[in-house]
């Protein structure tokens, strides 16, 4: 009868810790945008995210002429020297960074025809970076508004 009495407490005990969900860890914003907008050689969570779209603090960038305008003083280790052509080249640390839109190589004077309101997120991968001819300094991707992007945008509250 003792048995019969510990196998039945056992059991009564064992059930609600094996009957419990697993709850899924919740992903960081870094990480949906990581999902979101990256692949392949780009998906890297050690980098500086800047979400465009979905910051009220970006407002006012409309008011900035260029992207590397908008970044400088945001993120730590990065500078922008001006050519005697009026072209902005980044350098994070000390060694030349390059550019990356929608995860294709761009050149620095890209950059001056792309509006700012048009950018959805920026990720400042600092670092060597071998992706489109390697940027000893790292490499600053740029992703664009979609259309799905802009349609939820005009549709408002």
């Amino acid at each position: 009868m003792k048995r019969l009495i510990f196998i039945l407490m056992v059991l009564a005990f064992s059930i609600p810790v094996f009957s419990q969900k697993r709850l899924a860890q919740s992903k960081t914003k870094e990480e949906i945008l990581d999902e979101k907008y990256c692949s392949g050689m780009f998906r890297t969570l050690h980098a500086d995210y800047f979400d465009l779209l979905n910051d009220n603090s970006t407002a006012s960038s409309s008011a900035y002429l260029n992207v590397l305008d908008w970044l400088q003083g945001r993120v730590a280790g990065l500078q922008i020297y001006t050519t005697r052509n009026n072209v902005r080249i980044p350098f994070i640390r000390n060694q030349r960074a390059g550019v990356f839109v929608d995860e294709m190589w761009v050149s620095y004077d890209f950059l001056n025809l792309l509006p700012v309101t048009d950018i959805a997120m920026i990720k400042i991968i600092k670092g060597p970076f071998l992706g489109g001819g390697g940027s000893p300094g790292g490499a600053i991707a740029i992703y664009t508004i979609d259309g799905e992007e802009d349609d939820e945008e005009n549709i408002g509250p």
